[in-house]
């Protein structure tokens, strides 16, 4: 089964402000969980959502494969997954 077919088989709440798979920028600065630095403006993935919502795993393109926790204040959503 692919990661896309699994996530049409999943109830989506069409209206949540994020989502796995969203394109997302950050907001405000923040430490990837390698501490690397991460400017505001920088775009990423959401890879993984929290507690529902109350915070997300964003995968960033630089350096490679970087992740970082964000809180959703520090999120604008740029792009959302359609499978």
């Amino acid at each position: 089964m692919s990661v896309d077919f699994s996530y049409l088989l999943r109830k989506e709440d069409t209206g949540a402000t994020f989502r796995d798979l969203d394109d997302v920028v950050v907001l405000a600065p923040v430490v990837t969980d390698d501490g690397d630095p991460i400017p505001a403006g920088t775009e990423g993935t959401i890879v993984g959502v929290w507690k529902g919502g109350e915070a997300f795993f964003v995968e960033f393109p630089e350096p490679a494969g970087a992740l970082a926790t964000v809180l959703p204040v520090d999120l604008r959503r740029t792009g959302r997954h359609t499978p």
